[in-house]
């Protein structure tokens, strides 16, 4: 079992019958996909899902997952996502799969929001991996312009037809920071340009971490309460 899987494993584990499931996007989260359908199957859990991607939302749709019309829910009990950096304060970068504003939109109305990543995403401070920005079409290039005004190299994600399109029908700027020393400030400054949709830092939503790590443990990490 790879270490994504095995943190994956061991958030599945929280998921209780008569529970929304929240879905994320990318290799993480497929590794809690498997597994809920797995304990569907095995066990007869019954749950329902929305999903933060296209991706996501095939992949249940293709294992028996139930999945819910967002138009029809008020609230998740329980969002499952990865992401691409975690700091010792459980504040993340996330959108290395290009799903950001829907993963954001996800949690932000999860009772909880469990992150699984490997030991290999804990950092003391984020910017490292590039953070990616969701940004418009229109005059992309002028956004990029005052996205690099806040120091940071900023260029277009590309895909193999071109300018890589989210499932939004946005742009993803991906902007390297080397290090963040104020995630919160720059959280405000990046959704104050106009043309940015939304930036992958995402700011005290985390309710419990879990780092999978080589040796085949895991750790649970919840934020320290002040």
């Amino acid at each position: 079992m790879n270490v994504k899987q095995l943190a994956a494993e061991k958030a599945v584990q929280l998921v209780q019958d008569g529970m929304l499931i929240g879905l994320g996007t990318g290799t993480t989260a497929y590794w809690a996909i498997l597994k809920l359908a797995q304990r569907m199957k095995l066990e007869g859990l019954d749950i329902k899902a929305v999903a933060s991607s296209k991706q996501s939302e095939d992949l249940a749709a293709e294992y028996g997952i139930p999945l819910v019309p967002l138009a029809e829910i008020t609230a998740i009990d329980l969002t499952i996502d990865g992401a691409d950096e975690v700091d010792g304060e459980l504040h993340l970068i996330k959108g290395g799969g290009g799903a950001l504003l829907r993963e954001k939109i996800l949690a932000a109305h999860s009772k909880t929001f469990v992150v699984i990543v490997d030991e290999s995403k804990k950092v003391s401070q984020l910017g490292h991996f590039p953070l990616p920005v969701e940004v418009v079409p229109f005059a992309s290039n002028l956004t990029l312009q005052k996205l690099r005004e806040l120091g940071c190299t900023a260029e277009l994600r590309a895909s193999a037809d071109g300018t890589f399109v989210t499932d939004n029908g946005n742009y993803i700027a991906d902007c390297r920071f080397g290090t963040i020393a104020s995630p919160f400030e720059l959280h405000e400054q990046l959704n104050a340009i106009p043309g940015v949709v939304e930036n992958g830092l995402f700011i005290s939503m985390a309710t419990q971490v879990i780092v999978g790590f080589n040796t085949g443990e895991t750790e649970m990490l919840a934020p320290v309460k002040r």
